[in-house]
């Protein structure tokens, strides 16, 4: 046993390369690395315990700990440290786990109470730490990333084939599946206490969508200054190095400004551009970093950088794969930030909770676009087919064809396929045995807000999903294989609250998104900021697939080891590969889905050729928490 903790703590280091440490008893083995950002003071160890009876794992932050310390104190409990993991161990002690409504902070953790023979495991409400388990008869494993129970030889390494068809619609895997049957996500917002061999979960936190009509623009703006301010000021808690990930986007733009508010000290930021490109994406970032006296650190993204080999990192680091290429501009920030910083703030989630996709957008437009009949739809669709196909991911042919192809679609699969996925029917036509759950089947189960309207609805399932499954995922792994702490001051679960209580139109309001946040900041940031286009990323990975990576996505992708697989058909990936060479499509989001997909069968050994049987994937979609 001691042995085999070792290892699956060792695969860890990245996530904390200060220190390691293990704990042992008759009944569990706990393993924890440590990136240390609180000078701890009295107490280095990441373990704390009780006489010797409850046991703490911890992965995150505690942002209201002084608070929570202060009233723990004056019910009698001594602490030898200031750190919050002493916080969280006192807290569960006084509390059991209805400290963790209690919590203001990122988290994934597990308690030992040996005399009880009980285990309590948590996650964030937004799962921003991630926390995986995996149950055989009446054990229970469970670690950050998957790679440390694959230290583990009894846990099987096999393919859940209803997880990959969510994979291919979603471009990632949502919760509570995995890649790897048998092995599930502990949704945010929820603990599992395992006890002796009984298991069972429950929610500490479920977010309410009740729009409060009484907010004004300004009441609104009044009240989320306030926990703007906040909410930086506690994320910036550290004694270490602080920087920001700047886009030049009013997200990160904002967060640079309140975190100016809240220090006198120089702040670091950092950026990624793109080599090639008709605009200069590092501009506005470098401007903003400069008007608010920010250190300012850029990256130029190249092929000359070595894409293949970042590419393989991130199949390692990322567990599981997530057929978002953002991960590769995110490797290479997470690296320049390194240099200079332990932890970043970012600006992730204000997308989600504000309404800043342009695919909201497009949602409520394909209401109206099904109106025209669809003969007619089909007709022009076919005749954009025949326009010549460009480079630029962003163009309009580019978007009008995703857009009339995802207006034949029923409203929920389409709000996913705007994305650059796969489509039920292109999976029918790709899979060697397609299954037949589908990305409606998630929003049946857990987004019941239809009657509150598409944009609600929309953002609640990106809230519940994307943002957790793809964004937060993406960006955690990215940055702890570099050893960086992200924290996105959006994301305190105040901030979301009052997002969820807003109307509509405070989000988006005809043409213009993120109504409230642009508004509050309408005095602080220039206009070169609020009134920028959001294009995000602007990934060039189509070119890369016709320049720099077609010889690693053709040998990767060749026919003998799709047939190997068992899983697609050859023919049709060929075909795929083919139109986007010839540039009679530009295919680059689905390629690089399936791309990563065979890099990570190949590096974790997976097994796919068991297909499982009708009841087994009813079963599956029974088991599915609701």
């Amino acid at each position: 046993m001691a042995e085999r903790i070792a290892l699956a703590t060792d695969v860890l280091r990245h996530r904390g390369p200060d220190q390691s440490d293990t704990h042992y008893s008759e009944r569990i083995a706990l393993g924890a690395v440590r990136l240390k950002i609180i000078d701890l003071q009295g107490g280095d160890q990441p373990f704390f315990s009780d006489d010797l009876n409850t046991v703490l794992v911890f992965n995150g932050e505690i942002y209201n700990h002084a608070e929570i310390r202060a009233e723990l104190e004056t019910l009698g409990h001594e602490f030898i440290s200031r750190c919050d993991t002493e916080v969280v161990l006192r807290a569960f002690l006084q509390w059991d786990t209805n400290c963790f409504a209690r919590f203001r902070g990122m988290f994934a953790l597990a308690l030992w109470n040996e005399p009880k023979r009980r285990l309590i495991l948590a996650r964030d409400r937004v799962g921003i730490k991630p926390l995986y388990v995996h149950r055989r008869q009446d054990d229970i494993f469970f670690a950050s990333e998957l790679k440390s129970l694959f230290a583990h030889e009894e846990i099987p390494r096999e393919l859940d084939h209803s997880a990959l068809s969510y994979y291919l619609a979603l471009n990632y895997v949502p919760g509570p599946f995995t890649l790897v049957k048998g092995i599930e996500k502990l949704a945010p917002g929820s603990w599992l206490e395992w006890n002796n061999g009984r298991v069972r979960t429950e929610s500490f936190w479920n977010l309410s969508f009740q729009k409060d009509p009484r907010w004004t623009l300004e009441t609104a703006s009044l009240a989320l200054d306030d926990l703007m301010k906040s909410s930086v000021r506690e994320h910036m808690i550290s004694d270490v190095p602080v920087g920001i990930w700047l886009s030049g986007g009013v997200d990160s733009s904002a967060v640079l400004h309140y975190t100016r508010q809240s220090t006198s000290s120089r702040i670091s930021t950092f950026s990624i551009g793109f080599a090639g490109r008709s605009f200069d994406e590092s501009g506005p970032a470098r401007e903003i970093a400069k008007r608010y006296g920010a250190q300012h650190f850029e990256l130029d993204l190249n092929p000359s950088l070595d894409l293949e080999d970042a590419i393989h990192n991130i199949v390692y680091y990322s567990d599981e794969p997530f057929a978002d290429a953002g991960a590769v501009p995110l490797w290479f920030l997470s690296k320049l930030s390194r240099e200079s910083v332990t932890v970043a703030l970012s600006g992730e989630g204000s997308d989600e909770l504000f309404g800043g996709y342009v695919t909201y957008r497009a949602d409520r437009l394909a209401q109206s676009a099904k109106r025209i009949p669809e003969l007619a739809r089909r007709s022009l669709l076919k005749f954009l087919r025949y326009w010549p196909v460009s480079n630029d991911k962003i163009s309009f042919e580019y978007k009008m064809k995703r857009f009339l192809e995802g207006s034949l679609l029923p409203s929920d699969e389409a709000h996913t396929y705007w994305n650059g996925s796969f489509s039920h029917a292109q999976q029918a036509a790709l899979l060697s045995c397609p299954r037949e759950n589908s990305v409606r089947d998630l929003f049946n189960d857990q987004i019941p807000c239809r009657c509150h309207g598409y944009l609600t609805r929309y953002l609640a399932f990106d809230q519940r999903y994307y943002l957790t499954d793809d964004l937060l995922q993406k960006v955690d792994r990215m940055s702890m294989a570099h050893s960086l702490e992200v924290r996105p001051p959006y994301l305190d679960h105040r901030i979301i609250e009052f997002a969820a209580s807003l109307p509509d139109n405070l989000k988006i309001d005809g043409r213009r998104q993120k109504v409230i946040l642009k508004h509050l900041m309408k005095n602080k940031l220039p206009d070169f900021i609020l009134n920028r286009s959001k294009t995000g990323l602007d990934i060039p990975t189509h070119d890369w697939f016709r320049g720099p990576l077609r010889p690693l996505l053709e040998e990767t992708l060749n026919p003998q080891t799709v047939e190997d697989t068992g899983l697609f058909r050859p023919g049709a990936i060929q075909q795929l590969i083919s139109d986007h060479r010839e540039g009679r499509a530009n295919l680059g989001f689905h390629l690089w889905g399936l791309l990563i997909l065979f890099l990570w069968i190949k590096q974790w050994k997976i097994q796919t050729t068991s297909i499982p049987s009708a009841e087994e994937t009813q079963a599956s979609l029974v088991s599915r928490p609701a």
